[in-house]
């Protein structure tokens, strides 16, 4: 066994001549797509690596100036642009565990100041920040609090105008700031948000709940009020035809508008800067595209990018549409309608990788969708790495991503898996895993890998599980429950011990937790007990590495720890390495280093073509 901790070791620097592609990969610079001020649209702010660590930069567009603006040690993500382009806020934690509170500073630079004095640190759980450049409206989670929301003013203490145990956030401030949208799961269903409107006083407005009244929970989503003083109208997510899809709903006269927009995969949308229009992301089978869609004539007009997948977009006052897009073989850029790239990165490039390949498997649950990428000329059968992704409300797309492209390069196939709880196959996919949590995602997990086999593309003697996060948790279950499946397996920031995780974990999650399983550990104690790695741990016969953030909240440390006892008692072969940071890194050394730990771990373990 091989235990390590502590921060990232010296890199070895090399030369890009002399990087590997896959280095190359996760050091050369990248861009979020660009968030820019509703009433100083010259003014924006994106993520950046450039540094080696992704922190916030803000970008005067009229004169070309950009500038650092966080610089801490575990980095920054969470940012947002004041409406009036005069502040930008950020969220400041401590070493990656998410408690903490918004901080701010000017837009063209200057001291940081706690941008709400008087509020105590928590978990964040949505920010609305008014037009007046004085207002914002902030939403808290604590686990003696449950969640709260709050009205703030400069120079005033802040008022709270919501408060319920359960998780909740903050939707969205009107245009005028009369009125604000909060998202809710009251009803105990942390899966289905209700809605609800409140004036700035707390008073309720409107409610729009579509968990009531009918055999299956449906949830909504706040889209966005319209860019007008006055407009009550709030564009809404909703579930009513199997999948995620907008309408828009005036608040103050209850009209519902159905969008009808027959297409047939999740979508959303947001507004057009003059209230006219919707700007429509649609996400099918893996990939994605963007229409217009005008109000006045209902009618849906393409606008074209390129096949793979766009992460991000948004309408500029010109009419123009920026996105970010990217494809499994193409790195990404933030592309403009106009025909430019919008914001383009100095430095090395990242090399392009090899593109996916679709495979469609019958499951126990129905068609199961899976992505296959293989080194160029390649044939089977080959070591293969099923990498499954976290969520598990979430999906493998055909998008850049440099973690399975490094498998690639070492001459790896690998396999995603959209399984039952995935997102972009329609509600019931998405709901289907309740009750039998992990169980339900590995039996499709294992129809892949059957196919895999006996179609020549996957070596049996040379697999690997891996995964991060709710997949680093499928991956340990898998480990147990499938014992003779896997050769060896790479949990990245897992849930190992399902109870210990529940009683430690962030509150929004320990919400979501009893939504999955009908309860808590101490209700449902069976359930809790079917679900866990830890359960299995004995059964476990491939060797295990295992990556942990010391500060995570969302997969704390001391439900790994539990696990890794239980290996260490029945001299099971494992590898652990502890870092000094929450659910992930944002520094990239770091993040090349446990690529690195993860790809020798898996040449050391697993056995080679002549065995």
């Amino acid at each position: 066994m091989t235990d390590s901790n502590g921060p990232a070791d010296t890199p070895t620097r090399t030369t890009p001549e002399t990087m590997p592609a896959w280095e190359k990969r996760f050091r050369a610079p990248r861009v979020s797509l660009p968030d820019w001020a509703e009433d100083a649209p010259d003014r924006s702010l994106f993520v950046s690596n450039a540094t080696g660590t992704y922190e916030l930069y803000a970008w005067d567009r009229a004169t070309g100036a950009q500038r650092q603006v966080t610089d801490r040690p575990n980095g920054t993500t969470d940012g947002v642009l004041s409406p009036d382009g005069a502040w930008i806020w950020w969220f400041d934690d401590t070493d990656g565990d998410e408690f903490g509170v918004w901080r701010r500073q000017p837009f063209h630079g200057g001291p940081d100041e706690e941008a709400v004095p008087g509020l105590e640190p928590s978990y964040p759980a949505g920010l609305a920040i008014g037009r007046d450049g004085r207002t914002a409206v902030v939403g808290r989670s604590a686990d003696e609090e449950g969640t709260t929301i709050h009205l703030a003013r400069t120079g005033e203490e802040p008022v709270e105008i919501y408060r319920h145990p359960e998780s909740a956030g903050v939707g969205d401030l009107s245009h005028d700031g009369s009125l604000i949208a909060v998202e809710h799961t009251e009803h105990g269903d942390a899966m289905h948000s209700a809605l609800r409107v409140l004036r700035p006083d707390g008073r309720t407005v409107a409610e729009l709940d579509d968990t009531k009244g009918g055999t299956v929970e449906l949830g909504l989503e706040v889209l966005g009020f319209a860019p007008v003083d006055g407009d009550t109208r709030l564009l809404v997510g909703h579930q009513r035809r199997g999948r995620w899809e907008p309408m828009v709903w005036d608040v103050a006269t209850g009209e519902e508008t159905d969008l009808a927009l027959e297409l047939p995969g999740d979508v959303s949308a947001e507004w057009y800067p003059d209230g006219s229009a919707l700007l429509i992301a649609h996400s099918f089978e893996a990939r994605s595209e963007l229409f217009r869609y005008s109000l006045a004539t209902r009618s849906l007009e393409e606008i074209a990018t390129p096949p793979g997948t766009v992460s991000g977009a948004t309408a500029r006052p010109d009419g123009s549409v920026e996105y970010l897009w990217s494809s499994a073989a193409e790195p990404p850029v933030v592309r403009s309608t106009s025909g430019r790239v919008v914001l383009d990165p100095p430095g090395m490039k990242a090399p392009a990788s090899v593109p996916v390949e679709d495979v469609w498997v019958e499951g126990p649950g129905g068609r199961i969708h899976a992505l296959v990428q293989r080194p160029a000329g390649a044939t089977g059968p080959l070591p293969t790495v099923f990498d499954i992704h976290g969520g598990p409300t979430w999906h493998d797309s055909d998008a850049f991503a440099a973690g399975p492209a490094a498998w690639v390069d070492h001459g790896y196939a690998v396999v995603r898996v959209n399984y039952r709880g995935s997102t972009g196959y329609g509600r019931e996919w998405t709901d289907a895993l309740k009750h039998r949590v992990g169980l339900i995602e590995l039996e499709d997990v294992a129809a892949v890998r059957e196919w895999a086999v006996s179609s020549g593309l996957a070596d049996p003697r040379r697999l690997v599980l891996t995964g991060g996060s709710w997949g680093g948790y499928l991956t340990l279950l898998g480990l147990g429950t499938q014992p003779d499946a896997w050769t060896l397996g790479i949990a990245a920031v897992p849930v190992a011990d399902y109870v210990t995780a529940y009683h430690d974990e962030m509150e929004a999650l320990k919400s979501m937790d009893r939504t999955l399983l009908g309860g808590t550990p101490e209700e449902v104690p069976e359930r809790f007990e079917a679900s866990s790695p830890l359960t299995y741990v004995d059964r476990v016969k491939a060797p295990v590495y295992i990556s942990a953030g010391v500060n995570d909240p969302r997969c704390p440390i001391r439900q790994v720890e539990n696990y890794v006892k239980r290996l260490e008692a029945r001299g099971a072969v494992h590898e652990v390495y502890r870092y000094d940071a929450g659910h992930g890194s944002l520094v990239v050394d770091e993040r090349i280093k446990q690529v690195r730990l993860e790809l020798d771990f898996a040449a050391r373990h697993l056995p080679g073509a002549e065995d």
